[in-house]
């Protein structure tokens, strides 16, 4: 498997395009979802670990309720945004562009 490379500021403003929702907080890939509750917030987390882990690449994230909070960085790339990180995003949005939320 060949080793993820940061992006540079150029190609992280352009993927930044890409993926709607997110921002870079503290040198991560970030963005918080709000569900309507408790049990569809586990459920999107739950999808997005089935495809983490296929990936074998996993966010840093954390749940209150209704509310997803996700970082993401790669860590065997000194903690810096990679591709893969990009690629996950794409996938994190899929799945809650797929997500029916009951207050929409």
């Amino acid at each position: 498997m060949t080793k993820a490379q940061a992006l540079s500021e150029q190609e992280l403003s352009s993927a930044l395009q890409t993926i709607d929702g997110w921002s870079v907080v503290d040198g991560k890939l970030h963005r918080t979802l709000t569900f309507d509750n408790f049990v569809q917030a586990f459920g999107f987390m739950t999808q997005i670990a089935l495809v983490a882990e296929v990936m074998d690449h996993h966010p840093e994230w954390y749940n209150v309720y209704n509310r997803v909070t996700i970082d993401l960085i790669t860590h065997s790339a000194d903690n810096t945004i990679t591709t893969l990180d990009i690629k996950l995003a794409h996938k994190i949005d899929q799945i809650d562009q797929a997500t029916l939320r009951l207050s929409s």
